[in-house]
């Protein structure tokens, strides 16, 4: 059976989608509720800087439908400060547990690698991942190519976590395509990043990506035939304004976008 399709954006608070994609007029503290009525997942990113207070996650929670899906980046202090080692799993236990106030809505968690943090470290990862809770569906993004092998594809698979799929510099598209057939897990998990951080007006689309989504729906619909379920996240610095590339996705995946233009109206109707 052929596994769900999400695709939604690395975040959902910005002003500049404002008369692009939010309605004009539209709060910032409906900013969330307004994204959920046109996709039905979202990456949030604050939550690398801290875990976030019990009642920011009961928020998140009570503006979206209980079918949409939060994926959360583990906080940085276990990734980039404790680097996986003494009390990192203390400070995930906790966050884990803050996560868990979504309930149902709570999608995989992202452990994001810094840079610096190669292959060398293999090990470190090998002690971690026996400890990730059953509960929690955790990808992981790498950030140096020396890490796609065999080894962390075997790593990844015997504790079902998924291989980050990224779209970006500093690893080969080439390769992150051919391991998109090769999933390590029940989900995928796929980022579009953009090749460098001089895109500043997230207003509206200023690089046509349209041949790299083109390969990147064929494989996405390939996957999602060998897993449960793909989650994927476009940046705003993929295009310049991410909801338009994600949209463009999902009708290259045969779903059916939102219009932009009707949230407004359906807004209307909430009220």
């Amino acid at each position: 059976m052929t596994g769900d399709i999400r695709i939604g954006t690395q975040g959902w608070n910005y002003t500049m989608w404002t008369g692009a994609f939010y309605p004009t007029g539209t709060r910032e503290a409906d900013f969330l509720e307004t994204y959920a009525r046109a996709f039905s997942t979202v990456e949030i990113d604050s939550t690398f800087y801290a875990t976030p207070a019990a009642s920011t996650v009961q928020g998140w929670a009570g503006r979206v439908p209980e079918s949409f899906l939060f994926a959360l980046k583990l906080p940085q202090e276990i990734t980039h400060e404790r680097r996986l080692g003494d009390g990192a799993m203390e400070a995930a236990s906790l966050f884990f547990d803050r996560a868990r106030l979504l309930g149902r809505r709570l999608g995989p968690v992202l452990m994001q690698l810094g840079p610096d943090f190669g292959p060398d470290n293999f090990g470190t990862l090998a002690d971690f991942l026996p400890h990730i809770p059953p509960d929690i569906r955790l990808a992981v993004e790498f950030r140096q190519a020396g890490w796609l092998t065999p080894e962390t594809h075997s790593l990844l698979e015997s504790h079902s976590v998924a291989l980050a799929l990224v779209d970006a510099r500093w690893l080969p598209r080439k390769r992150m395509l051919a391991l998109a057939a090769k999933p390590t897990a029940d989900f995928a998990y796929v980022r579009w990043m953009g090749p460098d951080r001089a895109i500043t007006d997230y207003s509206h689309v200023q690089v046509d990506r349209t041949s790299d989504i083109e390969v990147w729906a064929v494989a996405l619909a390939n996957v999602s035939k060998r897993v449960k379920g793909v989650l994927g996240y476009v940046n705003n610095h993929f295009s310049g304004h991410s909801p338009a590339t994600a949209r463009d996705l999902q009708r290259l995946l045969g779903q059916s976008p939102v219009d932009p233009a009707t949230l407004g109206a359906q807004i209307s109707l909430a009220l």
